[in-house]
């Protein structure tokens, strides 16, 4: 691994989050939230300062080379200490608004990487600092890397090993033959699917600050509000039908669908496999829950309907926002809406988790052995969309499927011991690595927070949502030996 390679890639990553918060910055002084602009300004000049110091720690060598030659283990090198660098950037606002440096680094990884678990007990904080949440919640939805392959002329060669190492998922399908095309299209479908929501939650009386907040952390499968009460606490039917929809869209593949509106063929969609998986499965999972909410809960048919969608729908995309306190919900809903943790959207949207394209291909997977056990000398193959799946790329989703579940086990039983709580062990632990926020009980569920969680379990769960939002890879890289392997 060239260390110069690293750094120069990162110094440019870096500097670039720097200029990113001149966002921020505006909305404060929009709200003459002084303090809060001097704690973006700091941020955003520091990883300046430092991008530019990485930029120039050898001088020997020209960027742009230096960018265009990266190799695959580099850039997932790259991709992994980005992420890290930028929780650390994002977090500095919260240190000066007097959150300590665990709590503050906890908020700001759970925003960077859409997860939407939160330490805030207390709601009644800057309104810049609420937008802070969203907006890195929007960032991180799309991909950091993946935003800068499109805006970045230094990216341009170097863009298609940057662009899969923050996003490995089970296939590299291309939309474009420029990866620099691919992510700017796929950025100009994620911001104006930002802007359609938060003109809709604005036109059902929502506020236009938090209609905007809503719909920045609704597209990038966060669930970070600015209701304390989540979703729920705007009381409003039209609301949650409006984040439902949005919902449904952010769990899609964002190649698919921009596939449908520049070729204006609906057709992709029912092309799809792993969509029609997803609705399926979805359809299946909600209408479980609602028949329980029903018969043992007493709702009413519209209203078991409305939750049980709406909170699988938030779960198994990672969302993570809620319109009713399940809590309160009795156990088999609760059971079944456990197991929709594990479910996660489609490969290429802003959701985490295991993503649907690996569920089918381990069905498959199975389905072949067990066919195999009868038939010993048939030749089977694993197709999806008709396309024979590549040996190496099974192997792959089996040993990721594996390593996710074994990282969920082991955290499960640190959390468990720590807290000495077994519904906060196992189901904070899968909130955590998949990135989808709330977990289950009084103190950490819908309308709960992470505050008074022990310290060692929040550093466990910064570890599990930075692991979980680049989806494993790229961290396993860093444990091998061959990797700090340096030269110049």
């Amino acid at each position: 691994m060239r260390i110069s390679y690293i750094t120069n890639a990162l110094g440019v990553i870096l500097a670039d989050i720097g200029i990113v918060t001149i966002v921020p910055v505006l909305v404060s002084l929009y709200y003459k939230e002084f303090n809060c602009s001097f704690a973006f300004l700091f941020a955003g000049v520091l990883a300046l300062i430092l991008g530019y110091m990485l930029q120039r720690a050898d001088h020997k060598i020209v960027e742009t080379d230096t960018l265009n030659d990266i190799k695959r283990t580099e850039a997932l090198v790259v991709s992994a200490f980005a992420w890290i660098l930028f929780g650390l950037v994002a977090a500095i606002p919260f240190i000066f608004n007097g959150f300590t440096f665990i709590d503050s680094l906890f908020e700001a990884v759970s925003g960077i990487t859409t997860t939407g678990a939160t330490i805030l007990s207390d709601f009644n904080i800057p309104k810049s600092l609420l937008f802070w949440r969203s907006f890195t919640q929007w960032l991180g939805g799309m991909g950091i890397i993946v935003l800068f392959v499109a805006i970045l002329p230094q990216f341009a060669v170097a863009g298609r090993q940057m662009f899969y190492a923050e996003s490995p998922g089970p296939t590299e399908e291309k939309m474009t033959p420029r990866i620099r095309n691919t992510a700017t299209a796929l950025w100009v479908v994620y911001a104006s699917l930002t802007f359609i929501c938060a003109v809709c939650l604005w036109g059902v009386g929502m506020s236009l600050f938090d209609s905007v907040c809503n719909a920045m952390s609704t597209l990038s499968a966060g669930g970070f509000s600015p209701n304390p009460q989540s979703i729920g606490g705007y009381h409003s039917n039209a609301v949650i039908y409006i984040i439902l929809f949005f919902m449904l869209v952010s769990g899609t593949s964002f190649v698919m669908q921009s596939r449908v509106l520049t070729k204006r063929d609906l057709r992709y969609i029912w092309k799809s496999e792993e969509f029609k998986f997803y609705l399926k499965v979805i359809t299946g999972f909600s209408l479980v829950i609602a028949a329980f909410l029903y018969f043992e809960d007493n709702y009413s048919i519209g209203h078991s309907l409305t939750a049980a969608f709406y909170q699988v729908l938030s779960l198994s995309t990672t969302t993570g926002s809620a319109s009713e306190n399940y809590h309160f919900w009795s156990i088999d809903p609760k059971l079944i809406l456990f197991m929709t943790m594990f479910l996660s959207s489609c490969s290429g949207s802003a959701g985490g988790g295991i993503k649907m394209t690996r569920w089918i291909l381990v069905c498959k997977y199975i389905k072949n052995e067990l066919y195999k056990l009868l038939h010993p000398k048939a030749v089977l193959s694993v197709k999806i969309d008709n396309v024979v799946v590549a040996p190496e790329v099974l192997r792959q989703t089996i040993f990721f499927v594996i390593c996710y579940f074994l990282i969920f086990a082991v955290t499960a039983l640190l959390i468990t011991l720590i807290e000495e709580n077994l519904v906060i062990g196992t189901t904070s632990a899968i909130a955590s690595l998949g990135d989808i926020g709330p977990a289950f009980g009084n103190v950490i569920g819908p309308f709960g927070n992470y505050s008074t969680l022990k310290f060692s379990t929040k550093i466990i769960f910064i570890i599990n949502m930075l692991v979980g939002r680049l989806e494993i890879i790229p961290f396993l890289v860093l444990f091998q030996k061959e990797t700090w392997n340096l030269k110049k």
